[in-house]
């Protein structure tokens, strides 16, 4: 098979295995309205369409900030700000409303265009900001509240919600509400599992930011990907390019750094428990599906350090993960290893903790050429349902790219299916690095599985 067909054939094994991962997940996409004004909208429209058809529960919460400014300038209306939010007077608020509705409206249309279902429901429940700084804010409100079994109800028939930025009081007093606001609040209302930030900005890249060293660069210079503490140090090293004003009562807000802003509010999100949030470029062919789909992705992933309760092993847990490890040896799942064996390799072990007590370990051995090998692999089989085996391995996984390694590979008798649910692919001995090859033991015949990083 040439080059070119392995790589098709390796895109559409990697669609496959996410599809199966997130298939009936929710996921929020916020759009910036320049989006809407770009020649690649309809594309876009036409993924996320493809998206709800294959079995995602897609909810959109389109911006129209820039679609409102016109229609007010267009009406002699000018808005005031505390900061950079807008104060909608009792005047305003009836262009707002006309503005981020017809806003909403193209998106239904798009997507009708797809025969895809879709609502602009009165989903949000809003309150005013009141006075801030002595400034009244009028009709500018804030989510009070997410009516989740509404968008459930939308949502299990197959039918997309479009969030305008209006959200109404219990009396039915219309706000305006910041379109950002309500794709964080309905991300973690509705327990989604990823939000996107679509801009024409497209996540951070190196050379433009103060990036720490260690972070995933791609090409041109794009972050692939940040955990939490990686986004909130690189948005303290540039807290001074936000360009948030603290003036109040002004014009025209001072421009502020978009990805910026955006990773700020990817930090929100993952505090409010959304497991991923992703910025991209909404100009870029695909970029969703790429995102998605796509072990190097489009923009920049930003995500929750489901990491928190795994640590390096100490010489003290070396009895607690033998004690893990001694059924698996007994069936022949795990070669046979002694207290002496860990100890010598203890830097390669990591265990995942909870209140203290051990529940899972695996090690990531390095074997050269690049490569490395994730072993010793168990789980308490009381907490098998935690999915702590697969967070164990995604940390090693991490830990390798860390390193720059360019494959991990596992050898194994008996868990290949679930490996290969994981994204390994099976694989030759003379894949192994020529070390690894020496080692490998005939009589037990393991079966080589491989992942390219």
């Amino acid at each position: 098979m040439n080059q070119l067909l392995q790589s098709q054939v390796n895109l559409i094994r990697e669609a496959f295995h996410y599809q199966s991962r997130f298939d009936g997940s929710t996921m929020v996409f916020k759009i910036d309205f320049p989006v809407t004004e770009d020649t690649s909208f309809p594309t876009l429209m036409k993924d996320l369409a493809l998206l709800a058809q294959t079995g995602f529960r897609v909810v959109i919460v389109p911006g129209a900030k820039e679609w409102i400014d016109a229609v007010l300038r267009k009406y002699d209306i000018v808005s005031t700000y505390v900061g950079n939010t807008r104060i909608t007077t009792k005047e305003a608020i009836p262009f707002v409303e006309m503005a981020a509705f017809h806003v909403a409206t193209r998106f239904m249309t798009a997507l009708s265009g797809s025969q895809i279902d879709a609502v602009i429901g009165n989903l949000v429940r809003a309150r005013g900001l009141g006075v801030i700084d002595g400034f009244d804010m009028e009709h500018t409100g804030q989510v009070d509240k997410i009516y989740t079994d509404s968008f459930n109800r939308f949502l299990n028939q197959g039918t997309v919600p479009i969030l305008p930025c209006i959200g109404w009081s219990p009396s039915g007093k219309p706000y305006n509400v910041p379109s950002d606001e309500i794709a964080l609040a309905a991300s973690a209302a509705l327990g989604a599992v990823k939000l996107f930030f679509i801009s024409l900005y497209g996540g951070l890249r190196k050379g433009i930011y103060h990036i720490q060293e260690g972070c995933h660069i791609g090409e041109n210079g794009r972050i692939i990907r940040l955990n939490l503490q990686e986004a909130e140090t690189i948005l303290a090293a540039n807290r001074d390019r936000l360009g948030l004003r603290e003036q109040t009562g002004c014009n025209k807000p001072e421009t502020e750094d978009r990805s910026l802003y955006e990773l700020q509010l990817a930090i929100k999100a993952l505090k409010a428990n959304v497991d991923r949030v992703h910025i991209i470029d909404g100009r870029e062919d695909g970029a969703v599906l790429r995102e998605l789909f796509s072990n190097m992705g489009a923009g920049t992933m930003v995500y929750a350090d489901e990491y928190e309760s795994i640590r390096n092993l100490r010489s003290s847990d070396v009895p607690f993960i033998l004690r893990l490890m001694e059924p698996l040896m007994q069936q022949g799942n795990l070669v046979r290893r002694n207290a002496e064996d860990i100890q010598e390799k203890k830097n390669d072990y990591v265990v995942y903790e909870i209140d203290g007590q051990i529940y899972a370990c695996g090690a990531l051995h390095l074997w050269g050429e690049d490569q490395g090998e994730i072993a010793a692999m168990a789980v308490d089989p009381v907490y098998a349902d935690m999915g702590l085996g697969k967070k164990i391995v995604y940390f090693l996984i991490d830990r390798a790219r860390k390193l720059q390694l360019r494959r991990i590979f596992v050898l194994t008798t008996r868990t290949h299916d679930w490996f290969e649910t994981l994204g390994f692919k099976e694989g030759a001995i003379e894949s192994l690095p020529e070390k690894r090859r020496r080692n490998y033991n005939q009589n037990r015949k393991s079966k080589i599985f491989t992942l390219e990083i």
